[in-house]
């Protein structure tokens, strides 16, 4: 539906804002709303019960997701933003991440980050005004004016002082009734898409498993000049299941050399600074989900700090792998580097390719799960560690394997990458008609009638 313009416009005097309805005006925030009027006193008792909002909970664009229950004694100390319903949270600390949600029903007890300024309406619909502090010019401006390199941040005074359209409070609701009705549409079309991306990504998994334990499908291996049919035999590993009769299955440890990771000491700066050797840590966990080989890490490290512990430069060519925090994380090493104590890394012998290996540690992930301890952080022992078994068919086979595997899931990849295109489009789309109403630049009200 093409939403039309407003009869007149008149220049706002805001340069995010540009001209606005002729009716309208611009105010600055603070006069509309109050910023931060309640806070958990240190006197609180410590049984008290709260559901706690962090930065780390809010996304840009579906708002509040997580929270974690807690009570007060053990909260970290920045738990003590009272927010209620009718609330906008306005993240105040690394606000490049535009950690923006309105508060709609929130639980008994919720209290978000002092890393959040709560905005709460006095001549404003709650509704208008959550869309109004999520527009796009709004956000650049507070980003803006925040001071900081690795934490930039910004005075919850200063985002108080910036300046928002107010057009009447019947218009008011009917903008944010049409942005309601709108953003939900979008909302339920990016929910489907991540529904397909999740079924591709469980396909390219089991696709994954199917071929490390099996081997090839029958047309795959006929064109390759396998028996597209072998028989099987029990691989005695549950995870596994059978295997082609002529296949091995080995521990690891037997068919490559296990390197255990180790941290320098961080209190040396010759250790890390004006450093070239790459060090794989968990602050390589995003990238090691998205790819499989690795060539630059978060941290680099001298070879004073390698001399001076027990981490070892190791090859190219050796399968890094994290046994902490996401256990599992795999990838190739395209250069010599060196992990941290959160992981190991294999060193192939003759008789695995380090592809089919990084293949049968994909495929064993959820067996991978079942030997993790600890409640909030996952980890797995050296002693299962070296207990890790994975099925071994021979040299050419497993070549054939990793094939196959580099066509079928580059496929399934491109089919992801378009959806998340796709999703990409729409969230564009849903942040345009929010500026776009918010600011008057279209006109809603027939849309609501």
């Amino acid at each position: 539906m093409k939403l039309p313009a407003y009869p007149r416009y008149k220049p706002s005097g805001v340069a995010w804002l540009g001209d606005v309805p002729e009716h309208w005006e611009a105010k600055r925030l603070k006069y509309s709303a109050s910023i931060n009027d309640e806070a958990l006193p240190e006197t609180t008792d410590p049984a008290f019960e709260m559901s706690y909002v962090d930065i780390s909970c809010v996304d840009a664009i579906r708002g509040i997701g997580t929270v974690e229950d807690m009570v007060f004694e053990v909260a970290p100390s920045r738990a003590r933003r009272v927010v209620r319903d009718g609330d906008t949270i306005v993240s105040t600390v690394r606000t490049y991440l535009r950690a923006i949600a309105p508060v709609r029903g929130p639980a008994t007890g919720t209290i978000v980050s002092t890393g959040f300024a709560v905005v709460r309406p006095r001549r404003l619909s709650p509704t208008f005004m959550s869309y109004a502090l999520r527009e796009a010019g709004f956000v650049e401006a507070i980003v803006a004016r925040s001071v900081g390199v690795s934490y930039p941040a910004v005075n919850a005074s200063e985002i108080g002082a910036l300046p928002i359209p107010l057009p009447t409070v019947d218009e008011q609701r009917a903008i944010a009734d049409f942005l309601d009705r709108a953003t939900a549409k979008i909302d339920t079309l990016v929910a489907k898409k991540r529904t397909l991306i999740e079924r591709l990504q469980e396909k390219r998994t089991a696709l994954i498993s199917r071929t490390v334990t099996r081997g090839l499908p029958p047309a795959a291996a006929r064109a390759a000049g396998l028996d597209p049919h072998p028989r099987l035999r029990p691989s005695g590993t549950a995870w596994i299941g059978d295997v082609p009769e002529h296949w091995d299955v080995e521990k690891i440890k037997y068919v490559a050399k296990v390197e255990s990771g180790h941290t320098p000491a961080r209190s040396v700066e010759e250790y890390w600074a004006n450093c070239t050797i790459p060090w794989v840590s968990l602050n390589d966990s995003g990238f090691l989900r998205e790819h499989d080989y690795i060539s630059d890490t978060f941290y680099q490290i001298s070879e004073l700090g390698i001399a001076n512990s027990s981490a070892r430069l190791l090859p190219p060519q050796a399968v890094v792998f994290s046994r902490d925090a996401t256990v599992g994380l795999c990838a190739i090493t395209t250069k010599p580097m060196a992990v941290s104590q959160h992981f190991v890394a294999y060193l192939c012998g003759p008789r695995i390719i380090p592809e089919y290996l990084l293949l049968s540690l994909k495929a064993m992930r959820q067996h991978l799960e079942g030997l993790s301890l600890g409640a909030t952080i996952s980890t797995i022992g050296m002693a299962d560690v070296r207990s890790l078994v994975c099925p071994l068919p021979p040299i050419p086979e497993q070549r054939e394997v990793i094939a196959f595997l580099d066509r079928e899931t580059a496929k399934l990849d491109a089919l992801a990458a378009k959806v998340e295109t796709a999703i990409e489009r729409l969230q564009e789309y849903r942040t345009a008609l929010i500026t776009a109403a918010v600011t008057g630049k279209v006109d809603v009200r027939r849309a609501v009638a």
